[in-house]
């Protein structure tokens, strides 16, 4: 593996956080079961539904005014559907996720509820589940609430005037990440073992990355985007957020699905069964190109020394790894034009377009400029930067990149910015996610330690159409080596230090 020597030492060698204590007697008494923990330990008997939401919503409510992971709370109904799961389970019924509680971000439509999308304004309740709500509930979870997002997910930071700030639990002055941050925070902080989020230019692997947690952007169209036949032109997809594989690939399985009005509808996988499989010795690529901006992106050291101890964990684990970097060419002149479009179609459902940020109107105003034909063009374009780009796994299994350039920036660095500057600090911070959305391909965030500071970084495992089994065993691999999900923030987060009252 061809790396550079002076980047051997692994980023975070910070001690550990406080973490729960296991329970001797192997009943729930912490926060920080997972998915699959919870979904047994019900089955079980060893503990109720009702306490697990109840649990789950106090932690919400202790946390609300630090972390602010949700726009919504459904602790009424929440309550309710808890205690039908503990009457169904003492039935003997069972469910993949009967009284698991588990949340969704505010883009995805819960019925009796609003779907703001991180918009200020009276938005109306909804009438009808989406689609991947439905399937949540089939499978018996318990939706506590929805969580916060940037105005239409546009940023990688969850922030505006409508919510306040969402803030990353392992240090409070610091952003989760975003547009998917609310979802990222309530699973790092323990409210909730894992939760879905939405992936348009990386916001499920952004806030993956700066909140040490497992985040897949599942092929598109694995997860249905219903009440839409795709969302955002196609470049947007539903994808889990959680502490460990297992529990990634348990969520996108129960979630995935299609609705017959879908568009997209890849073949069926089982990603909870690829996250106990070897994934044998794969050939790996280890990518530091960024697609061209013509905007400056530097890679920031401590990035770079994380994820080259992943890249060598790899090889040490078996795999050949070495330096290859993909063709992109001009894959963002395919991208701006999707993801402003999509930006106008949800500004158009919002009741009063006078309270959006002035960004996100200038998004929406390119958007209409590069309608009609530009965007058929871009449109067109993919299946030519699938072949080109994908010439890479003619020669390697998967590609290995930084998830993000920099480590998670404080809170407010982007949000008073300008339209253009936004556009320069993102791309910086975030140059390496987004044209996997325009191919429409799997991408998994996993944890690569942390910053000097102290703050999550992220690796990204890229896979070509429908790879996302053989990602997920090697993501499980990986953790079995890196033991990442030991690792926990603080069990009640406080304030970090420096950070002023008005900031909290």
């Amino acid at each position: 593996m061809s790396v550079d020597e002076s980047q051997e030492r692994r980023a975070g060698s910070s001690p550990d956080r406080p973490r729960s204590p296991a329970s001797p007697t192997g009943h729930l008494d912490g926060q920080w079961e997972g998915l699959a923990e919870q979904a047994r330990a019900l089955a079980d008997g060893r503990v109720t539904a009702t306490a697990l939401v109840q649990r789950s919503l106090d932690r919400i409510e202790v946390t609300q005014d630090t972390v602010n992971a949700f726009r919504r709370v459904r602790a009424e109904a929440a309550l309710a559907e808890a205690a039908e799961a503990d009457r169904r389970l003492a039935d003997g019924e069972r469910a993949p996720l009967l009284g698991v509680p588990v949340a969704v971000k505010d883009d995805t439509d819960v019925a009796g509820e609003p779907t703001a999308f991180g918009c200020a304004g009276v938005f109306p309740p909804k009438q009808h589940d989406a689609e991947v709500v439905r399937r949540l509930r089939a499978a018996g979870a318990v939706i506590v609430g929805k969580t916060n997002a940037c105005e239409l997910g546009q940023w990688p930071f969850t922030e505006g005037p409508a919510f306040g700030d969402t803030r990353n639990p392992w240090n409070l002055a610091h952003t989760p990440g975003g547009s998917s941050g609310g979802s990222a925070a309530a699973v790092a902080a323990g409210l909730v073992p894992a939760a879905l989020g939405t992936d348009g230019a990386g916001s499920v692997r952004i806030p993956a990355a700066w909140s040490h947690l497992v985040g897949i952007k599942p092929q598109r169209g694995r997860i249905s985007t219903w009440p839409d036949p795709e969302a955002f032109q196609g470049i947007t997809g539903i994808g889990p957020l959680a502490r460990t594989v297992e529990d990634a690939a348990l969520l996108l399985d129960v979630a995935s699905g299609n609705h017959a009005g879908d568009l997209h509808r890849p073949p069926a996988i089982a990603a909870h069964e690829a996250a106990g499989r070897d994934p044998g010795r794969l050939r790996i690529a280890l990518s530091w190109q960024a697609a061209a901006t013509f905007t400056r992106k530097p890679l920031h050291p401590d990035v770079r020394a994380a994820v080259t101890a992943v890249a060598r964990t790899l090889a040490g684990l078996g795999h050949f790894v070495e330096e290859a970097e993909p063709d992109y060419g001009l894959v963002g002149l395919a991208f701006v034009p999707r993801a402003t479009a999509g930006v106008g179609e949800w500004a158009a459902r919002v009741p009063d377009p006078r309270l959006l940020d002035r960004r996100t109107r200038e998004a929406a105003r390119l958007g209409r400029l590069l309608g009609g034909p530009l965007l058929r063009g871009a449109r067109a374009a993919e299946r030519r930067q699938q072949r080109r780009i994908g010439a890479l796994f003619g020669r390697y299994d998967v590609l290995l990149t930084p998830t993000t350039a920099t480590p998670p920036p404080r809170v407010g660095t982007l949000a008073r910015l300008s339209g253009w500057q936004t556009d320069k600090a993102m791309i910086a911070a975030c140059p390496y996610a987004w044209p996997w959305n325009v191919l429409g391909w799997p991408g998994i965030s996993v944890p690569a330690g942390f910053s000097a500071e102290g703050l999550p970084l992220g690796a990204q495992l890229l896979g070509p159409a429908h790879g996302e089994p053989q990602l997920i065993s090697l993501a499980a691999q990986l953790q079995d080596a890196l033991r990442w999900h030991e690792r926990r923030p603080d069990p009640q987060p406080a304030p970090a230090a420096g950070l002023s009252p008005g900031d909290r």
